[in-house]
């Protein structure tokens, strides 16, 4: 492909060469440069590939696009300035895979909780509805029945391109993609087509990266403004900022609530182990997902199906027959104890008070809660000790261990997190760094019918200490200690 027809839509100050050059490769890894590819140095969080510009020359590069031309520059190879290089890979990735997201019907989901539940719902939906999909999201992605393993939420411009061509290249129709903050912020989903955007909900995170709530707001808010025409976007109107989501958005908008006159109304008739009982505009249908923040999630989902063109009750009937993303709201009961051992993702205050809202309301009334729950190092340090007060004031008991300390001190992490806890919580929990422990402490403090959340990991199947990923699964933690419980 010309450089020129891989430069569509960039933003470009000045060009030194001819850009009728042949491409035979885009990449923002000097490392992954071979002979003939253009290599685009952008400035990361981590690195900035300004730095690494000679590299990739040396790997083959003919053509290298920057926002700063270097001094010192090699007449056989072009260079390009573009106004910002993270927006040009998305625009270079997506034309020289061919506009891959223009030939499938590409949705969208974005919101601090719930992303990975509504984008894996839609890739299920649609899936029994007879469509290939394609699903990209925090725990797996996948291109039809095919798994490929996940490592971002949202994966960079390049590889996110080439996956959405090969879902083009094997029939996928539609693609359900969780599109994140950071996705958003740096550029990787820039050049893409939407077909719809969703909103869930917005809560206190990402901090560390976003450093104020009202950035975090505006880049969420960002990806609805640049929906097209032809797109729709839904939104929670029972979130408060739901509105301000679609306020200056080109999109048809919708709303779903369930509080309010919306476009997609629910209501729950019935909350319990064995699943949700609600209507949907008006029709009453039994759902085998739990809580109030799966009537949200699979609200959502309707609204998505309806606004491209489905059936309203082939929709609802085959929703009422799907289960959830893993490693949320996961549940085993031991044998003998009929003990409760719910795994959740829950890593922010609010998804963790949304979790255990919602095990309040299974109650029968005499049983104990007892919350495992840590904080991620290397993350937002501010939500610590509001993570340790929500576990406080709606648990019995709780118990402060390690997430993924990444490079920190865990047990400065709980300190953190203890710090601030009114001095009536103080009896109420007790902190324990290992995570094995932490949960077979758990398990052996509960007693009959006893409800125990382990919060913050989910699906993970690894933790993450001093930069090494120790294999590590919470599931197989609770299963372990059961078996010996029920000995």
């Amino acid at each position: 492909m010309l450089l020129q027809d891989v430069l569509y839509k960039v933003a470009i100050r000045s060009v030194a060469g001819s850009t009728s050059a042949e491409v035979k490769d885009v990449q923002i890894d000097s490392r992954k440069v071979k002979k003939g590819a253009a290599f685009i140095a952008v400035k990361g969080a981590a690195a900035d590939g300004h730095q690494f510009i000679e590299k990739a020359i040396e790997n083959g590069a003919v053509a290298i696009v920057c926002e700063e031309i270097p001094e010192i520059v090699n007449e056989a190879v072009v260079y390009v300035q573009a106004e910002n290089s993270a927006a040009a890979a998305g625009y270079m990735a997506s034309n020289f895979f061919g506009k891959p997201s223009e030939q499938l019907k590409l949705v969208g989901v974005t919101g601090t909780n719930g992303k990975t539940t509504i984008a894996t719902l839609l890739y299920k939906l649609f899936t029994r509805l007879g469509y290939k999909c394609g699903l990209l999201s925090t725990v797996e992605n996948m291109i039809g029945q095919r798994v490929v393993p996940a490592t971002h939420t949202t994966p960079d411009a390049i590889n996110l391109n080439a996956m959405l061509k090969q879902m083009v290249d094997e029939g996928c129709a539609y693609v359900f993609m969780e599109t994140s903050s950071h996705a958003v912020h740096q550029h990787r989903v820039t050049g893409l087509q939407y077909a719809g955007g969703i909103f869930s909900n917005i809560t206190h995170d990402h901090l560390d990266y976003h450093k104020t709530f009202d950035e975090y707001i505006r880049v969420k808010k960002s990806f609805f403004d640049s929906l097209p025409s032809s797109a729709f976007a839904i939104s929670n109107a029972d979130d408060k900022r739901g509105t301000v989501m679609l306020q200056n958005t080109n999109a048809k908008k919708y709303f779903y609530s369930l509080k309010t006159v919306a476009d997609f109304k629910g209501k729950i008739l019935d909350n319990s182990l064995n699943g949700l009982m609600m209507t949907v505009n008006e029709v009453e249908v039994n759902f085998r997902l739990i809580g109030e923040f799966n009537a949200y999630n699979l609200l959502a989902v309707y609204g998505a199906a309806i606004c491209l063109g489905e059936d309203k009750q082939e929709v609802l009937t085959a929703l009422s027959e799907l289960t959830g993303a893993e490693g949320r709201f996961d549940y085993q009961v031991s044998a003998k104890e009929r003990v409760i051992a719910i795994v959740d993702y829950a890593h922010t205050p609010d998804a963790l008070l949304n979790v255990l809202a919602t095990i309040k309301k299974l109650k029968k009334g005499f049983e104990k809660v007892i919350t495992v729950v840590g904080c991620g190092g290397d993350r937002d340090r501010t939500k610590r000790p509001v993570m340790a007060t929500v576990a406080c004031e709606h648990s019995d008991k709780v118990i402060f261990t390690s997430d993924n300390p990444r490079s920190e001190d865990p047990a400065q992490i709980i300190k953190d997190m203890e710090e601030g806890l009114a001095p009536a919580y103080k009896r109420k929990y007790i902190s324990i760094v290992d995570r094995k422990e932490a949960i077979k402490t758990a398990i052996s403090l509960a007693k009959e019918e006893d409800i125990i959340l382990i919060a913050g990991k989910g699906h993970e199947k690894y933790q993450e200490i001093k930069g090494v990923r120790n294999h590590f699964d919470d599931k197989e933690e609770v299963k372990e200690f059961f078996e010996l419980l029920d000995k």
